[in-house]
């Protein structure tokens, strides 16, 4: 039981806090669970999700018995290659800021520069400000944030829609939390060019590449979810594309393989429906074979410079 001070019934300070407990009733226990459970890999992130809500959850406490008096700062930084989980976490960590009450709904609401950088002079702050009346009360999501300073070109109004974002961000960080994303070196340029977004950063999450044996794993997940399954031999093959892929240009983790199964779903119904000479039962209709994923281009072989065939 937890004993309290009362002073003459105006309000209850409680003298103790079971953090377990607030933990919970929170629903932040679920939310995490929900993340382990979405998401395969990413074992740093996940613990550093961990610590900030650990982190949360005391100066919730702490404001609860009189000792926390401003709410701490809750801007963050994710850094990483594409597909790496990013927006799929900035939503989790939405859900986590609102059940223990740093944000008043929860939603998240996630732009590029294009959103709010206009192409013309007076365009740029009413764009910037509706996007900001638009995530008041949750989080805003800036994907590949460095877009927004483009110093070689005299004539850009992204500094215009920084000074804005960096305004809200000092005197409302009480009704809105930004979460600005990217590659690594690129985001840090960005913050040595702009000190005013580097200061109002409390969090710095680093998101790291999957390794071949979780995308496998996550490529799995994927067609699950959609009722199909791999048979053995494109179990095999899959993972000899995302070795091969791997290697290539504009290889973006998770999102290159959703864009593999999707060509080979589409290649698994050409064939079906090419083959067909009878009914076909569910099994056929939901199994993906070696051949649906072996005609990839990945697989192509590479045309080599005169003199170095061999």
């Amino acid at each position: 039981m937890t004993a309290t001070v009362t002073d003459d019934e105006a309000g209850a300070i409680p003298a103790t806090v079971d953090l377990r407990a607030e933990y919970e009733a929170s629903g932040v226990k679920d939310v995490l669970a929900e993340l382990d459970r979405d998401l395969i890999g990413l074992a740093p992130v996940k613990k550093r999700i961990r610590e900030t809500a650990a982190l949360l959850l005391v100066e919730r406490a702490r404001r609860s018995m009189g000792l926390a008096h401003e709410t701490p700062t809750l801007h963050m930084s994710f850094t990483g290659n594409p597909g790496t989980g990013k927006t799929t976490v900035a939503l989790r960590m939405a859900d986590i800021l609102h059940r223990l009450g740093y944000i008043r709904k929860g939603h998240l609401v996630s732009v590029t520069r294009d959103d709010l950088v206009g192409q013309y002079i007076g365009h740029t702050a009413p764009k910037t400000k509706e996007v900001l009346k638009r995530a008041m009360g949750g989080v805003l999501f800036i994907d590949e944030a460095y877009y927004l300073y483009r110093p070689e070109n005299e004539r850009d109004y992204g500094q215009e829609a920084i000074e804005i974002l960096l305004q809200v961000m000092e005197n409302q960080r009480d009704d809105l939390v930004v979460i600005l994303a990217g590659y690594g070196s690129r985001m840090e340029r960005f913050f040595e060019s702009n000190p005013g977004f580097r200061s109002r950063i409390a969090h710095h999450i680093d998101f790291p590449d999957y390794t071949d044996e979780e995308l496998l794993l996550i490529g799995m997940k994927m067609l699950e979810k959609q009722n199909y399954r791999l048979d053995e031999e494109a179990v095999a093959a899959l993972r000899d594309y995302i070795a091969l892929r791997r290697q290539q240009p504009h290889f973006a983790n998770a999102r290159s393989i959703r864009n593999a199964l999707d060509r080979a779903r589409l290649r698994q119904a050409n064939r079906l429906f090419e083959n067909a000479r009878g009914p076909l039962d569910a099994d056929e209709l939901s199994t993906i074979r070696a051949a649906d994923i072996r005609a990839s281009r990945v697989f192509a072989p590479v045309s080599l410079p005169a003199g170095q065939g061999g």
